[in-house]
């Protein structure tokens, strides 16, 4: 919770001009629980139109989960002007939370589902709408590709988009796409300072300083340091720090200047997973772990931007943003791969694979290595011109952008090689521990091997154009087209011949040309509503991971992707409340799908229609809100592999839902708490592995003051069993959740 004082000078205050200005009528409601009150801020609006006000000074707290706004210069400022479905995290909504990863805040969007680190990929892994959303996760607007786990600390908000948006974003975002956004320096002053500590051993210290060094400048950093078990299955710890700082000149005059970076530093032991068994993840305890306590992924990010803006009278906006991004993770890691019987003559694989009447305490796992390090880093420019201008009674909001970016790609392999009651494994795997009560030790002697050495860069360049434009007072057009060229070049240090049915190739190039569209019509009868539906279309080149297992002589051509959706906005309880719906079509062509003899080709189709509700905002002065529901009917209706064909596609539940609410009791005491569902997933495209649904339950409790807020989370509250992300490799592989846990805060603002 934030004071936020400020002065609104007499003349027009509207929502959609004066976003984020207090309005005083919501203020004064507010007042009878005291200013200091979490839920106390009424956001700008006035539905029935402008307002003369005379001159008022609010202090409110900011903590409102409703936005109505975004930060992608790309769009439209306003949500209501944009023909899609935007879902805004806040920061008032995640502290509430105590969600403190990119992952925690991205439970939040009913839709998305979390995938574990596997085969060359490692950190982040998202599939949103029933599509990978791999490397389609951004930062201030710029592809943000490295692999790497993402916290918030840094953070402001995180913006959802659903939908193929390669009008927007280039290549990428077949379901939608992730932008992060980033602190920036005010001119107003503050400092908050947060302690927290969970029932697992997890302790975590950030700083945020915002510090004006004049009446046009101003420099903000964002501190973060956390040490201990991030969840019940203690061998999965973390030591990080990160440092975010930022300084900007010129605020409030027609030209800014911003530089910013982030700094990391991940010292991690993530979470490898369940192997499965009779068709889902084997039942060896919750808190059961596999591998060995010297696995560790350590990793290091850097990034630095730099953005310049001018206003110009006229109202024409030049901005030209550049952004640099490094990461290099350095990974020793063992996972359970198979499950089988141990006798005298070593392991042996269950035949079929998976599958067993033995009791559990016969059955060993095997695990085998996924060591590497990589290096990914990415260098891009973003040059844009918009503004509004009129041809006779139509209006325009016209944006013209170009972007130029290099990526470069290196990751080396490693193996190590052991043995299994005495008897030597295959090339690859370490040692073979029990189902039931495996050991947590050191890593056995094994031998290390020098493995695939994999490299990939590529090169975009790009061109765009967007138009929003309001034929009348109610209703408005948004076409939008860009032209994307991109080349990319990969190689593996094994096939050296390229023979067909390796899953690697020795080299490849491919350059891909494409153009995106993006058409929409809104009408809004009213202020406090709009009604819209949309056209979109998005590509996803072979080699766009800058990585290629298909096994084939030469890279495959793009995966394209077409999107309807229609969907309705609405501002409801004198624009306290938010509500949204929509429903949906995406069609992937030229997807990408497993032949026989393991190569692949990219002639197969998977339709996922659907549909998803939200709400954000207020009930009333003192409960709020944020939810939503979203069902996926996904299917692989066209494939080479008869064993795909009509299946679901992994990691895509039917249904998600989830809601948090809170409630101020007294001007002090806040309650709250919420859930999450999922419905069933499969691990893997055949849909002959799964996870069962399941309902998590968290709470929360908090008292405010001025200076200082004490909170109280419960996770998993009634301790549910369920799986958190799921691994297709391995024959898929489910991660458990934690079970439950409590996590005190306390937030000081001197």
């Amino acid at each position: 919770m934030t004071a936020d004082a400020r002065t609104i000078k007499p003349g027009i205050v509207s929502r959609r001009r004066a976003n984020g200005l207090a309005f005083a009528a919501g203020a004064l409601g507010a007042a009878g629980l005291g200013l200091a009150l979490s839920p106390t801020t009424a956001r700008a609006a006035d539905d029935q139109g402008p307002t003369n006000l005379s001159d008022v000074t609010v202090t409110a707290a900011r903590n409102d989960y409703g936005a109505v706004s975004n930060t992608l210069t790309k769009l439209p400022k306003d949500l209501e002007d944009i023909p899609q479905s935007v879902t805004v995290l806040n920061k008032a909504l995640l502290d509430s939370e105590g969600a403190t990863s990119l992952a925690d805040a991205l439970r939040n969007v009913p839709g998305i589902t979390i995938g574990g680190a596997e085969g060359g990929q490692i950190g982040n892994n998202i599939n949103l709408n029933g599509f990978t959303a791999r490397t389609d996760i951004y930062l201030d607007g710029f592809r943000d590709r490295g692999q790497y786990y993402r916290d918030t600390f840094a953070l402001d908000s995180v913006e959802v988009l659903m939908g193929p948006s390669s009008m927007l974003f280039g290549r990428g975002s077949t379901g939608g796409a992730i932008n992060q956004v980033s602190k920036r320096p005010t001119l107003r002053p503050s400092t908050e300072l947060t302690l927290s500590g969970t029932t697992n051993g997890l302790a975590r210290g950030t700083a945020d300083v915002n510090a004006p060094l004049s009446d046009r400048a101003a420099l903000r950093v964002a501190v973060m340091g956390q040490d201990g078990a991030v969840s019940t299955r203690k061998a999965t710890t973390v030591r990080d720090y990160g440092v975010a700082p930022s300084y900007a000149f010129g605020i409030g005059e027609p030209t800014q200047v911003t530089v910013s970076a982030l700094v990391q530093h991940n010292n991690d032991r993530p979470d490898y997973g369940v192997p499965p068994l009779n068709g889902q993840p084997v039942e060896s305890g919750r808190n059961t772990v596999y591998g060995y306590s010297d696995d560790r992924t350590i990793q290091d990010i850097v990034t630095v931007g730099a953005e310049v803006k001018h206003r110009f009278a006229s109202g024409l906006t030049l901005r030209d943003q550049l952004q640099y991004n490094g990461v290099t993770t350095d990974a020793r890691e063992t996972a359970p791969q198979g499950i089988g019987t141990v006798g005298a003559g070593g392991y042996a694989a269950l035949s079929p694979a998976g599958i067993s009447s033995l009791p559990l305490g016969q059955l060993w796992a095997r695990l085998q290595s996924h060591d590497r390090v990589i290096h990914d880093t990415s260098l891009f420019n973003q040059a844009e011109a918009s503004g509004d201008f009129a041809t006779g009674p139509v209006k325009h909001s016209l944006l013209i952008g170009t972007e130029f970016g290099h990526d470069e790609y290196r990751n080396q392999g490693y193996y190590r090689t052991g043995s299994c009651n005495g008897v030597a494994l295959a090339t690859g795997y370490v040692g073979c521990v029990p189902v039931l009560n495996p050991s947590y030790s050191a890593s056995p002697a094994a031998t290390t091997s020098l493995g695939n050495l994999a490299r990939g860069k590529a090169d975009t360049a790009a061109v765009y154009v967007n138009d929003t434009i309001a034929l009348t007072s109610t209703f408005k057009l948004v076409t939008g087209v860009r032209y994307d060229n991109y080349a990319a070049t990969i190689s593996n240090s094994i096939n050296s011949g390229n023979t067909a049915g390796n899953t690697s190739l020795a080299r490849a190039s491919q350059t891909v040309s494409y153009t995106s569209v993006r058409t929409g019509a809104i009408w809004q009868p009213t202020k406090a509503q709009s009604y819209y539906v949309s056209y979109s279309t998005s590509f996803d080149p072979s080699l766009e991971q800058l990585t290629s297992t298909t096994g084939l002589s030469r890279p495959l051509p793009p995966e394209t992707n077409t999107a309807y959706e229609a969907g309705g906005k609405w501002d409801l309880l004198h624009d306290q409340l938010d509500l949204t719906a929509a429903v949906f079509q995406i069609t992937q062509e030229n997807s990408r799908s497993q032949n026989p003899n393991n190569t692949y080709t990219a002639n197969g189709t998977i339709r996922v229609r659907g549909a998803r509700i939200g709400v954000a905002g207020r009930l009333t002065s003192r409960w709020q809100v944020f939810g939503g529901y979203t069902h996926l009917d996904a299917r692989i209706i066209d494939a080479i592999a008869s064993n795909t064909l009509g299946k679901i596609p992994a990691n895509t539940p039917g249904d998600t839902a989830t809601i948090w609410t809170t409630y101020a009791v007294t001007r002090q005491w806040e309650v709250g708490g919420g859930a999450v569902y999922m419905s069933k997933r499969y691990l893997n495209n055949t849909d002959l592995v799964s996870v069962p649904s399941y309902v998590r339950w968290d709470a929360t409790i908090a008292y405010h003051q001025p200076r200082y807020d004490i909170r109280l989370n419960l996770f998993n509250l009634f301790d549910a069993h369920y799986y958190d992300s799921l691994i297709q490799s391995d024959g898929g592989r489910a991660v458990p959740g934690s079970g439950r846990t409590a996590m005190i805060s306390l937030v000081y603002r001197p």
